[in-house]
């Protein structure tokens, strides 16, 4: 089993980070509450080439927190953790604090 994926070409291997199901307080909070999609860069590829042949870089690095699509994807499951695989152009911006 393998125990670290390395995407290939512009893809980005992404984990979701889950919305806190209640709050400090214990009251429980419905899924629709915090429907911010988003997730943490876990591993990025090389990059893909255009029609010249020149390197297109990734637009996201590794540790980036990014907002993703409310679908798509491939989902992909390494050990017990899930992921979720995304191509460059698919991740819709980066998240800053």
């Amino acid at each position: 089993m393998a125990k670290r994926l390395i995407p290939s070409l512009n893809r980005v291997l992404v984990e979701k980070i889950l919305p806190p199901s209640k709050t400090t307080a214990g009251i429980l909070l419905p899924e629709k509450s915090s429907k911010l999609n988003s997730g943490k860069v876990v591993a990025v590829g090389p990059g893909s080439h255009d029609l010249h042949g020149n390197k297109i870089p990734v637009g996201v690095k590794e540790g980036d927190t990014v907002l993703l699509p409310e679908y798509g994807g491939t989902e992909v499951k390494l050990g017990e953790k899930e992921y979720h695989l995304y191509r460059d152009e698919d991740i819709l911006g980066t998240l800053h604090e």
